[in-house]
């Protein structure tokens, strides 16, 4: 019954459910408005494939739990949610500092 707790609780998240990390807006103040929206761009790109790869562990980490108690996607590497995390953190800074310079 441990085990499977243990098995359970190490899945892979849904990307619905992982908070964005901390990115200051700082760090993206010295760009341009052009610059700032192919940046927004290329991240929000990198944050629909990751969430692809994230709810693609997610369903393999269920089926393997549900047939051999491991949860396979997370323990072969397939669990992106740190990745995830700071993506999701950079579209919302870059999105703050599009919002702060006034940028259309």
């Amino acid at each position: 019954m441990l085990a499977s707790a243990l098995a359970i609780g190490s899945c892979a998240k849904r990307p619905d459910a992982i908070v964005p990390v901390d990115i200051p807006m700082a760090a993206y103040s010295n760009q341009s408005c052009e610059g700032l929206a192919q940046e927004l761009l290329k991240e929000q790109n990198d944050l629909a494939s990751l969430s692809k790869q994230q709810n693609q562990a997610a369903t393999g980490d269920a089926v393997g739990v549900f047939l051999i108690g491991v949860p396979m996607s997370s323990t072969f590497g397939g669990d992106k949610e740190g990745q995830l995390a700071v993506s999701k953190g950079k579209v919302n800074a870059i999105e703050s500092s599009i919002k702060s310079k006034g940028c259309k």
